[in-house]
């Protein structure tokens, strides 16, 4: 992915792709311990997300509601690159990205397609919605670690 940070249209192409066709864009879950709200006191953001875990596994992730273009593309781009992974994989991974938006060190590799967010920290006012899905995601982790 590497040669590709250089070039912000390919960069916007992953954003757009995964604003106009989200991945895991679905609420299947029942159960809401499951699940979490996360809304913005800023702008539009309003999403649930959602995971299921088996044998210390993510084995579905998902997310609804309305949220920016930024928010619903780095929460779809999150929902596959913690599907399928070990809850420790997944943990590494968002606070992989965060660092990443923070403007801390970071390991890109890590990240595919999410390190179409890598300039987000240069408009600051956007990583509220860079990280909004994320974090639920991350707060339903740390939740099922803690059990």
């Amino acid at each position: 992915m590497s040669q590709y940070l250089k070039d912000p249209m390919f960069l916007r192409q992953i954003i757009m792709d995964h604003y106009q066709y989200p991945r895991n864009h679905e609420l299947v879950n029942e159960n809401d311990e499951f699940q979490l709200h996360m809304a913005s006191e800023s702008c539009i953001d309003d999403i649930t997300v959602e995971i299921k875990v088996e044998d210390n596994k993510i084995v579905h992730t998902g997310f609804d509601g309305v949220a920016c273009t930024i928010a619903t593309s780095s929460t779809s781009i999150m929902s596959e690159l913690i599907l399928n992974k070990s809850l420790d994989e997944a943990v590494l991974i968002i606070n992989n990205y965060l660092d990443m938006v923070s403007e801390k060190e970071y390991d890109e590799d890590m990240l595919e397609e999410a390190i179409a967010f890598s300039t987000v920290s240069k408009q600051a006012n956007r990583i509220k919605c860079a990280t909004i899905g994320i974090d639920g995601f991350l707060k339903l982790i740390e939740k099922e670690i803690a059990k």
